[in-house]
């Protein structure tokens, strides 16, 4: 035989996991990867701050400031731009200086490794869109 307690217990679970499952699928659906959000600096600022370097899943707060891009420019049929900042909250005072490439291949950002050399000689300018906030 159950137990009034153990009844009572597995309603009240149940409906709990009734409820979270009604809020999960009521958020909108995430966008198709094709179809570009925002404007082109704002997304590579938003895959630049996705990534590991960029203080992404880091335990302290981190603040980006002085974020700078380069680009766009071509570099053996690949169009490229490099992005670079300073972070600081992971170490006392000194920032960390973060740098990505970042290739677009018709509307598709992905990050390149090990390609770093392709940055030099090529003139930045601000990009605002990265620079935060601790977050």
């Amino acid at each position: 035989m159950r137990s009034a307690g153990g009844v009572l217990g597995a309603a009240w679970l149940a409906a709990c996991l009734a409820a979270c499952l009604a809020a999960c699928t009521t958020a909108a659906p995430p966008p198709s990867p094709g179809a570009p959000a925002g404007t082109l600096r704002e997304r590579i600022a938003a895959l630049a701050r996705g990534q590991v370097a960029f203080g992404s899943i880091s335990l302290l707060p981190v603040r980006l400031e002085r974020s700078r891009i380069v680009g766009p420019f071509e570099d053996g049929g690949r169009r490229l731009y490099c992005v670079r900042t300073r972070m600081y909250g992971r170490t006392f005072g000194k920032p960390e200086r973060p740098k990505i490439v970042v290739r677009d291949d018709h509307g598709a950002l992905g990050v390149l490794v090990d390609e770093d050399d392709v940055c030099e000689g090529h003139r930045s300018e601000p990009v605002p869109e990265l620079d935060s906030a601790a977050s």
